[in-house]
């Protein structure tokens, strides 16, 4: 899981709570990759087709011109921390991780966690302390990061890196309350998730599938983010802010139309794809007469929550299903030729009268393959070792 926060704040304010099944040895945690979050983003966001009236004499024949992807929507313990055996609690593990300083604690109770938080500096809001005593009768432990000032210092950091956490557990879980507990208002979560059978949805709350396949009016493409926004503000209001939005469903290895490339086989892993075997590291991105993953192996779904705690009281659960028919949401513009036409007795058909016409794109594949040797080094490898290597 690699968690980016996007909020702009104090540093010196900026600390992050997530329970977690069990404690997490070093290693297990890492700075992400920024720039793959930009690359999932770019890949799977909401899209403008352009179709242009191609001036042959068949009026439904269409090219199209450009795509363009929808903008992002988008509403640390000191090393030396110590437990306490009085309030019950208990830390586990504590390091330091690039900018982050980071402890995992347990706790007996859970007043004698929202008393230790309080004393080391956190702020605990009653609705903060509500969501605490559910986790610590699950005996979930607790990742804690604080930023280290005096790094950021050093290194010139302007931004928070995002932190990969890798954990094996039954529950397919996404921990909305802790984060959204000292937020004022609405707060936006954008979720890629990527699995190997098929799409992700959610179990506790209804999964629906943006509108799509929509003829949108006449217009400059630049004003398209805003015309997509205010499609997700209605649908988000219409369903009183208490559902999961599809935005995108798809084999990882192709696109149609693509908004940015394929992600290669790099850059799936270091997003935490760490089930492809047997194929060889590709630098860089893949371009679409290139090399990506093997079809069927990687399902990308991205899915967009608008929540509070009031709309939802409850974790994002989630499950993966076997349904890899691909979605994507996806708007069309329509012009007409603005030249002569091509032969005699052509019949102009007005703007916003036309008619879609599926285009064939070439789909890109990786073909690769890995020496015996690597696939037996990988092999003694823990899972978790081998993302971002």
């Amino acid at each position: 899981m690699s968690v980016l926060y996007d909020r702009r704040v104090d540093a010196r304010d900026f600390a992050l709570v997530i329970p977690v099944p069990h404690v997490l040895r070093p290693g297990q945690v890492n700075i992400g990759d920024r720039a793959v979050f930009d690359r999932l983003d770019a890949y799977s966001a909401p899209r403008l087709v352009e179709y242009m009236d191609d001036a042959t004499c068949d009026s439904t024949s269409r090219v199209r011109r450009a795509t363009e992807a929808a903008p992002r929507i988008v509403a640390a313990p000191e090393p030396t921390i110590v437990g306490s055996r009085t309030l019950g609690v208990n830390v586990e593990a504590s390091y330091a991780v690039g900018e982050y300083d980071t402890v995992i604690v347990s706790a007996q109770h859970a007043e004698g966690l929202e008393t230790w938080l309080a004393e080391h500096g956190y702020r605990i809001s009653m609705e903060t302390a509500k969501a605490l005593r559910t986790y610590v009768r699950q005996g979930m432990k607790f990742f804690v990061a604080r930023v280290n000032l005096g790094h950021v210092s050093r290194t010139g950091l302007n931004y928070a890196r995002p932190l990969q956490l890798a954990f094996e557990s039954d529950r397919f879980t996404l921990p909305l309350r802790v984060g959204m507990l000292n937020a004022p208002g609405a707060q936006d979560l954008v979720a890629y998730v990527l699995t190997r059978k098929g799409r992700v949805e959610a179990t506790n709350y209804r999964t629906v599938k943006l509108p799509a396949e929509i003829d949108v009016p006449a217009y400059n493409r630049g004003e398209f983010g805003g015309y997509y926004r205010a499609i997700f503000d209605r649908q988000s209001m219409s369903e009183g802010q208490r559902a999961v939005f599809t935005e995108y469903a798809w084999d990882a290895s192709s696109c149609d139309p693509c908004t940015a490339d394929p992600l290669s086989y790099d850059e799936l892993r270091r997003a935490g794809v760490f089930w492809l075997e047997g194929y060889e590291d590709i630098p860089g991105r893949a371009s679409l007469g290139g090399t990506v993953p093997p079809s069927k192996t990687v399902m990308l779904t991205r899915l967009h929550v608008r929540y509070t705690p009031q709309t939802f009281p409850e974790d994002l659960m989630l499950q993966e299903t076997s349904d890899r028919q691909n979605f994507q949401a996806r708007y069309y513009l329509h012009r007409g030729w603005a030249g002569p036409y091509m032969c005699e007795n052509a019949r102009y058909v007005p703007q916003g009268d036309v008619r879609y016409v599926p285009q064939q794109y070439v789909e890109a594949r990786q073909v690769a393959s890995t020496s015996d040797d690597v696939r037996a080094a990988k092999a003694r490898q823990e899972w978790w070792q081998r993302l971002g290597k």
